[in-house]
């Protein structure tokens, strides 16, 4: 089994609207895409296989997904941060040889970057990380050895513990949609 793709989709993009009336992953892009359509494309153009991850009640962002060809699953407990999606999306596949762990809100990432994490994770990497301009970016990519520490992990900091105390292979990419999230009204 080759590596799977992860988007998480769950967070509530309270610094995009505090109110929570706008939901960031359904605006549209200049382009006129959707903020998590063209994420989920650009990952499913890099890997056969994604699942994404949703928040309980977001029917819409659930059946966009689902409707591009991504596994989608619900995080009953996203509230309690990214590493609750993360470690049940990783529970969900933990037969993989590994994961590319993407973000909804980051729909500008090149599928040809993506590939190249995975083929620095299936040549060896642990960890393999995009950097752009000497500022690592996202997504990340994990091979399997890192499963328990992955399934451990909690709180709203993702597996951000887990790249600052292991080697992180870096690849070099041409790539501004490596660091380009969407977080307010004027990232679209």
């Amino acid at each position: 089994m080759a590596l799977v793709g992860i988007l998480l989709a769950a967070g509530r993009g309270k610094r995009f609207d505090p109110s929570g009336v706008q939901n960031k992953l359904l605006q549209t892009l200049a382009d006129g895409d959707i903020v998590v359509a063209a994420s989920a494309r650009n990952m499913l153009a890099a890997l056969p296989r994604v699942l994404a991850i949703v928040r309980p009640g977001d029917d819409k962002v659930a059946a966009l997904l689902g409707g591009l060809g991504c596994e989608v699953r619900v995080c009953e407990h996203a509230d309690l941060g990214m590493a609750e999606s993360l470690t049940t999306a990783i529970e969900h596949t933990k037969g993989a040889e590994g994961w590319l762990v993407g973000l909804g809100d980051m729909p500008h990432v090149r599928p040809e970057t993506m590939r190249a994490l995975v083929a620095a994770v299936e040549g060896g990497a642990r960890i393999a990380a995009p950097v752009y301009q000497g500022r690592r970016g996202n997504p990340v990519a994990f091979s399997s050895f890192h499963l328990p520490l992955l399934l451990a992990l909690d709180g709203d900091q993702g597996a951000r513990a887990i790249l600052k105390s292991h080697a992180v292979s870096e690849v070099v990419v041409d790539d501004a949609g490596v660091v380009r999230d969407i977080d307010t009204p004027g990232d679209l």
